[in-house]
């Protein structure tokens, strides 16, 4: 079992979407949350601090989009930036970061497999790319 117990949110931090993710409070299984427009005035890490608390979170993974190569380069600095800012507004809540190489592409694949339509898909394909950071994360502790 993890340690400590109880929930953890995932986020995939995109330029324009935020997917949310979370789990169950023994750490068994992620399931989506929702997806929140990105925003310059902070509104996007008020929400994900707003559901922090409504799901009582003790934790938040948020991705790393390292390069196949394992190299940092924009999507990763941005990421980290998300989380130094979600860190300030959500004391007391650990922030991890965990790699999250082909995530996106998993998911995508995925939803297509399921009979998703590519449209159809971008409504959730973030929320789908945080299950898969947040369960990956999860088999990992294990």
């Amino acid at each position: 079992m993890i340690e400590p117990r109880g929930r953890r949110i995932a986020i995939d931090v995109g330029s324009v979407r935020v997917g949310v993710a979370v789990c169950d409070p023994d750490g068994i299984l992620a399931t989506p949350v929702e997806t929140v427009r990105r925003s310059k005035d902070g509104a996007d890490v008020a929400r994900i601090v707003d559901l922090i608390t409504e799901y009582d979170a003790v934790g938040v993974v948020i991705g790393l989009p390292r390069t196949l190569r394992g190299e940092e380069g924009p999507a990763v600095r941005a990421a980290r930036y998300f989380g130094r800012q979600l860190a300030s507004e959500a004391e007391g809540v650990s922030i991890e970061f965990y790699d999250e190489r082909l995530t996106t592409v998993t998911a995508t694949t995925a939803l297509r497999a399921s009979g998703v339509k590519a449209k159809d898909a971008r409504a959730v394909i973030d929320q789908a790319a945080a299950v898969a950071i947040l369960q990956g994360w999860l088999d990992a502790q294990r």
